[in-house]
């Protein structure tokens, strides 16, 4: 009787660890790489990012969140081309790197302000951040001229990471690249723009200095050209000369030798 007591003991016991088992398998949520659960409901929202997070069924509601790297582009291109110190505009495309902040505070604040599907779609963070990466650019570009776009193009990304700035209300700017940089071409700009028509006039100047720096140089590399041949044809003539003396010696030598030779001939006759 004792027996058989303690074996439907055992039993009921060994069926609630099991039950609690599966329980605990099925309620307890893994966060996948890249992403974060969110758990709202008994006991207020609650968010998992590198663990996991228990959501019990009823009680609780579960939604995951996209919070890995995302890629903003912003493009500058003709008429509307990056506008530098100098007036030159630049056709110039950015790439920022932005992300959902990885703390429960502003995972939150994101999910209840944009929703845990758009948090991440592309079309959301275009029109979440476009106007405001292309304002941050405009702010920077008027701070270098053209040419120092190129010769501190690092100065200039970390310029504008620190005009925007990191915190943008739950996401973060991690960084920014630029992928493309070049002088918009005369043919875009308009030259009623009182801003395009100081660039056009700065352009003109540059290049007037530029194809007068070039035609001094070909002149100079034609006059050493032409001083290379004069002194190499001096250099001839004189070998030439110095040749023709030679010759003379020689010929003079041999008519003495000869006349010497024929006065010795008669002398013993």
């Amino acid at each position: 009787m004792l027996w058989q007591i303690l074996m439907i003991a055992g039993g009921s016991l060994l069926a609630i660890l099991l039950g609690i088992i599966i329980l605990i398998a099925r309620t307890h949520k893994k966060v996948p790489q890249g992403r974060a659960i969110i758990r709202t409901g008994f006991g207020g929202a609650k968010v998992a990012i590198d663990s996991g997070i228990f959501v019990i069924p009823v009680l609780h509601k579960m939604e995951e969140m996209d919070i890995s790297l995302k890629t903003i582009e912003v493009t500058r291109m003709g008429v509307d081309g990056l506008i530098c110190k100098d007036n030159l505009r630049a056709d110039i495309k950015v790439v920022f790197f932005v992300r959902v902040n990885k703390n429960e505070k502003d995972i939150i604040e994101v999910a209840q302000s944009i929703g845990t599907i758009r948090a991440s779609d592309p079309l959301t963070l275009n029109s979440l951040f476009d106007a405001k990466f292309s304002e941050g650019l405009k702010t920077v570009g008027k701070q270098f001229d053209f040419i120092d776009l190129y010769t501190v193009r690092n100065e200039f990304k970390n310029k504008i990471l620190e005009t925007i700035g990191t915190d943008l209300n739950g996401y973060v700017l991690d960084d920014c690249a630029i992928d493309y940089l070049e002088q918009t071409p005369l043919s875009q700009l308009k030259q009623e723009n009182i801003l395009d028509a100081e660039g056009i006039k700065k352009i003109e100047e540059l290049t007037s200095i530029q194809i007068e720096k070039t035609n001094f140089i070909r002149r100079e590399r034609e006059k050493e050209l032409k001083r290379q041949d004069v002194l190499a044809r001096e250099a001839i003539l004189q070998l030439e000369l110095q040749q023709t003396e030679k010759e003379e010696r020689q010929k003079r030598a041999i008519a003495i030798l000869k006349s010497e030779q024929e006065n010795e001939a008669k002398q013993l006759i």
